[in-house]
């Protein structure tokens, strides 16, 4: 008798751009496709929170595509002169404060504490202090989620024991190294994607700092389904095009949501035909070219056998993967990555030949 995989979702971050997971999930649940474990990060971890306790059903769905439909960007982001000033001058460490937002999670959280979902449910946050990845499986709900949104800069970090704790995103975008920790066999991400189609910048500091943040967060993204593909069967569902939607932008939700079901109804099908023979391969858009980013990282593979057993031996390769796209000398910007394989014992690997790439230079490398 055969045995469903391990399942986990993992949804990432995004900011308004969350209203496109609710579509992927209605897409999910309407094929009866359920997670034995769900993993969040930012707005993730707030439609983590959503779904976690209640049952994984269209109905489910349609009432958080109706609180997205609902929101506005005054209840997440509610602009303050004197907060923000006082931030600016560095009397606050933040510009907004986060009543609104905590104000619709007490509203829609239905358990107080992480550890009684019936599904467990894993939150990603980030130490403000050390800038290190921090999974909260145990604790206060509200606080966990309120941690993991907490946009630096933006939002008040959140006191968590004698840590101070702020968006998951900054550490883990999507967290897919998580779920492959918690022993995910199959993990389907739910990638809000990028505003890459927007007709000119955002307006404002705050929609400018959301766009930088999910550019560079993306980035990192593309790199981390390239290491982590063949260690699970890894389902990316692709977000839709958004044309001139940007992360503060809540106005479109309704269309985010619905833009969400329908391609990755496509998506889905697609896979089920055979049609789509890459399941990871959502995360592709037009508008990316990534060719040198592979070129990169298999070179780093074929030529050491690398397999990421830990979490900073990944940050480090993946550090090094941006210095060479950027055409800077990596091997003498990265000594830690060197340093770290010398006692890195997680990995369970002979580094010696990375080594001897980190130490070629760099026209010989390229």
């Amino acid at each position: 008798m055969s045995t469903r995989p391990q399942t986990a979702f993992v949804l990432s971050g995004g900011a308004a751009l969350g209203a496109i997971q609710v579509g992927m999930l209605s897409a999910l649940y309407e094929r009866g496709i359920e997670p034995d474990l769900i993993v969040g990060t930012s707005v993730g971890a707030v439609n983590g929170a959503f779904i976690a306790s209640r049952p994984f059903t269209s109905a489910t769905t349609d009432e958080l595509a109706e609180i997205w439909r609902r929101l506005g960007r005054a209840q997440v982001f509610p602009l303050n002169p004197l907060t923000g000033f006082l931030g600016f001058f560095g009397a606050r460490r933040y510009l907004i404060p986060q009543g609104g937002l905590r104000d619709l999670l007490v509203e829609h959280i239905e358990f107080a504490r992480l550890e009684e979902t019936a599904v467990p449910f894993h939150v990603i946050t980030t130490d403000v202090l050390t800038g290190s990845e921090v999974r909260l499986s145990r604790g206060p709900a509200l606080d966990a989620v309120l941690a993991s949104a907490a946009i630096p800069g933006v939002f008040p970090p959140v006191d968590w024991g004698d840590r101070h704790l702020m968006d998951g995103g900054i550490a883990n975008h999507a967290p897919i190294s998580d779920a492959l920790e918690l022993g995910a066999e199959r993990i389907y991400l739910l990638s809000t994607g990028i505003a890459s189609d927007l007709t000119e910048p955002p307006h404002g500091a705050l929609g400018m700092l959301l766009h930088s943040m999910s550019l560079l967060l993306m980035r990192r993204l593309q790199v981390e389904v390239e290491l982590l593909a063949d260690r699970a069967e890894l389902i990316v569902l692709p977000p839709p095009s958004r044309p001139g939607v940007s992360p503060i932008d809540f106005s479109q939700s309704d269309e985010l949501v619905q833009g969400g079901l329908e391609v990755s109804r496509t998506f889905l099908d697609g896979l089920d035909s055979g049609k789509i023979a890459d399941a990871a391969s959502g995360l592709d858009h037009p508008s990316i070219d990534d060719s040198k980013r592979r070129e990169i990282l298999e070179r780093v593979l074929a030529s050491t056998g690398f397999e990421v057993g830990c979490q900073e031996c990944f940050e480090l390769v993946n550090e090094y993967t941006e210095l060479e796209l950027a055409g800077i000398e990596a091997g003498t910007l990265i000594p830690g990555l060197r340093t770290h394989l010398d006692r890195c014992s997680a990995c369970n690997e002979d580094h010696e030949s990375l080594r001897a790439l980190l130490a070629q230079p760099a026209a010989e490398r390229n």
